[in-house]
């Protein structure tokens, strides 16, 4: 059978990922698609870590901007999204068979546990995935710096980020059909190259840690299992 070349992944999606393109909320298709992919993942032998964001509900950033609402506000708004849409993805995986574990880094006791690192790592040991929910806990920061946080406290081996496009372009591929896709990149010429894939907070963590990071195209077919089995896919920055 084959196995994952790692260990502990991390997986981060986007809210959009559990809508249709351009879509708002949770579209069961997608939703059920998505909860496959991971189930794909988990059944590769790693621990799985998922880190969800809430942009299809809502980005506190950018509703700040829309509203006289303050960005503290909004953004604590945004990781009440992510709950929503963690909690969709756990009912979805266990009615696949798949034991499955939301915490959050801000309080919902009826709806999933606190996170907290050693708990995490229990659950994970325990063969359970684990549904990272409610951002860092804190304004201002992104789903991605979460991500690579999370990444970082729980000791992953790599870091897969799933978005819209096939992974790092030297400029946005949606709006100019000349953009130039990467195969590989260094932290360092991420960061310099100012390359927006991720935040500068993120890729400066994964860095620090040494955790590589595999940018891919959610929405193509097993692109997370050749990420995970190591194969030639997406990204690679290390």
């Amino acid at each position: 059978m084959t196995k994952s070349k790692y260990k502990r992944v991390l997986l981060k999606i986007s809210g959009q990922s559990l809508c249709k393109r351009g879509g708002f909320g949770i579209d069961g298709d997608e939703l059920h698609r998505l909860a496959d992919r991971i189930a794909e993942l988990y059944e590769l032998g790693a621990q799985v870590a998922v880190v969800v964001g809430g942009g299809n509900y809502l980005r506190g950033e950018h509703f700040s901007k829309a509203s006289h609402i303050p960005r503290n506000t909004a953004d604590y708004m945004g990781m009440l999204a992510t709950i929503i849409n963690a909690c969709a993805l756990q009912e979805t995986l266990e009615k696949t068979g798949r034991p499955t574990r939301v915490l959050s880094a801000i309080e919902v006791s009826a709806m999933c546990e606190k996170f907290i690192r050693r708990r995490a790592l229990r659950h994970l040991d325990r063969g359970r995935i684990i549904i990272l929910a409610g951002g860092t806990g804190n304004p201002f920061f992104t789903t991605d710096t979460c991500a690579a946080l999370r990444a970082s406290e729980l000791d992953a081996d790599l870091l897969i980020k799933a978005t819209k496009v096939d992974g790092v372009y030297d400029r946005d591929p949606e709006k100019d059909a000349n953009a130039r896709l990467f195969s590989k990149l260094s932290y360092d010429e991420v960061m310099s190259k100012n390359l927006r894939v991720m935040d500068q907070t993120a890729f400066s963590l994964c860095r620090e840690n040494n955790i590589p990071i595999i940018v891919v195209n959610i929405f193509k077919d097993d692109n997370i299992i050749k990420a995970a089995l190591g194969e030639e896919v997406g990204t690679v920055v290390s």
